[in-house]
């Protein structure tokens, strides 16, 4: 490590190395499929397993944007094959224990990471800052790597997920315009959530989201550390920097970023 690494805060060489990582996929060799279907090798999560919970985020008012986001035609998780059949084992193992896993996103369209920087861009919209980045400047959200140009998502085999305990509960709908509280808060002050305790909510732009925060501990570090250790074991891997993001680590596309809708009939 250099002299300068040495010297550097740890939320400085944090948000060094989240730039680097960000630049060095950026200058991947990389296409872009402009497309209205998927290739054969993608399915809806449901067709592969139905028992698995889906709460698409990005679908409804209730994510960072604020509104339904561009691509999301439909409330449904595709994915490639392999990912979907990996995750039907990653809930095989935890349907045994009680529990079951949510998903917040899987398949994003390349239509729908463009409407996130135009997003980022408009720094008048602030209406969801006090719940997704109470504490984060929003022009600093590429700088800081929580917004980019492209997404691991559009590739079809990385997914944001959690953990619910069996029988799941209800929970209310996000009704726009209504008083928000951090994401990082107490369980009880935070959105209501059927989720396990995580320590924050669903795409909290704060490094308390990042899996391995030392100020995470107790009941909170051991759910991320049940979650992390049953993806890792069916051939995932996470984003340190979100604890809810996880890749498969041999995906079919590991170099097109596709741009078909989030919709039934995008399927072959």
């Amino acid at each position: 490590m250099s002299r300068t690494a040495h010297s550097m805060t740890p939320r400085a060489l944090f948000l060094a190395l989240v730039s680097l990582a960000s630049t060095l996929a950026l200058s991947a060799p990389a296409a872009v499929a402009d497309d209205v279907k998927a290739p054969p090798g993608f399915v809806a999560l449901g067709s592969v397993d139905r028992s698995i919970i889906q709460e698409m985020r990005y679908a409804t008012a209730h994510d960072f944007v604020g509104a339904p986001v561009d691509g999301y035609i439909q409330p449904m998780c595709l994915l490639t094959r392999p990912a979907a059949l990996a995750l039907h084992k990653v809930q095989r193992a935890l349907l045994k224990t009680g529990y079951s896993l949510k998903v917040y996103d899987c398949y994003r369209p390349q239509r729908a990471v463009d409407h996130f920087v135009r997003w980022a861009e408009d720094l008048n919209d602030q209406k969801m800052k006090g719940e997704f980045y109470p504490d984060e400047n929003k022009a600093d959200l590429f700088t800081d790597g929580y917004i980019a140009a492209k997404s691991g998502h559009s590739r079809g085999s990385t997914m944001d997920l959690t953990i619910v305990r069996l029988p799941a509960a209800k929970t209310r709908a996000y009704v726009p315009g209504e008083p928000l509280t951090p994401c990082y808060g107490a369980r009880a002050d935070r959105f209501p959530d059927n989720s396990i305790d995580m320590g924050t909510g669903f795409d909290c732009f704060d490094t308390l989201a990042n899996t391995l925060d030392p100020r995470i501990t107790g009941v909170q570090r051991a759910n991320r550390l049940t979650l992390k250790n049953a993806m890792e074991a069916a051939g995932f891997t996470n984003l340190p920097v979100e604890w809810w993001h996880y890749t498969l680590d041999h995906e079919p596309y590991p170099d097109t970023y596709f741009d078909f809708p989030v919709a039934r009939s995008s399927l072959n």
